[in-house]
């Protein structure tokens, strides 16, 4: 599943080709997505001007001066930029017609979204309870801390809830709780101030390092150029178990956890 350094690629990516274009056409080839594509998007779109392209949580967000166009990825989805004669496949659902190129939507298991809505985001039904973004200076290790207080359950769960903090992903939390030297099943109320601070400082230092390698390609996740990511080329303990801890070579470790795979090293994070 795309999660935030995949989506923010993809919006750093399509950011130049659409700042200031004018929409000409969208055609919808199959509009049975999560939620049903908006039957009249191509008139309401057509004639309308991209102004800004923002990231909230895994949703990217093109504002028009009459609305906004929120588009999720699900679990398969990607944007690309293609040129007009570039026939499209099986999953190619959207095309957004601009000037010169098309910005195309594919989504093989249809999971993904795109609305139409006019109104302040901050209302949005699927935007209004979001926690902070873990990239801004709202997210540090004060807010981590009177986060987890009294709170029993995991912190790898606390870092997924998006009340808490938004985006982070299983990915990129197990890598977080890594670096962290913080054991997954660590009771979240229980970690200190100092372990928060540098949790907070850790989850952004790994972010903006998956987003410098253009995000993780599990399956088929590509960027607005068709191009995939890298950073699974680092992982340090994700979708590693029994190899030997990149620290100390004690074999990683895999368990569940709400119904996710959680990865660790026993010696470098106790529980």
């Amino acid at each position: 599943m795309p999660e935030l350094p995949e989506v923010e690629t993809t919006r750093r990516g399509v950011e130049p080709w659409l700042r200031s274009q004018t929409i000409r056409d969208v055609v919808v080839r199959e509009g049975r997505l999560r939620w049903p594509v908006p039957p009249h998007l191509a008139d309401t779109l057509r004639g309308l001007t991209v102004r800004t392209i923002e990231r909230r949580a895994k949703y990217l967000i093109l504002h028009f001066d009459i609305g906004c166009l929120l588009i999720h990825l699900g679990m398969s989805g990607s944007l690309r930029i293609v040129e007009p004669t570039e026939p499209a496949g099986k999953h190619d659902h959207l095309d957004f017609v601009l000037d010169s190129r098309l910005l195309r939507y594919r989504d093989p298991r249809r999971f993904g979204a795109i609305l139409w809505y006019i109104g302040p985001l901050e209302f949005h039904p699927l935007l209004k309870d979001l926690g902070p973004e873990p990239l801004d200076a709202a997210f540090d290790g004060a807010a981590l801390f009177a986060a987890t207080r009294g709170k029993r359950s995991a912190i790898k769960l606390m870092l997924m809830n998006n009340h808490v903090v938004v985006g982070v992903g299983n990915i990129y939390a197990n890598e977080a709780l890594f670096g962290a030297g913080i054991h997954p099943a660590r009771e979240a109320g229980a970690l200190s101030r100092a372990e928060c601070d540098l949790l907070a400082r850790i989850i952004k230092e790994t972010l903006e390092r998956a987003i410098a390698a253009g995000g993780s390609t599990l399956r088929d996740f590509v960027g607005a150029e068709g191009k995939p990511g890298y950073f699974q080329q680092s992982y340090q303990v994700y979708d590693r178990a029994e190899q030997p801890c990149p620290r100390c070579a004690t074999p990683i470790c895999h368990i569940r956890q709400g119904q996710r795979s959680s990865y660790y090293c026993p010696q470098c994070q106790p529980c």
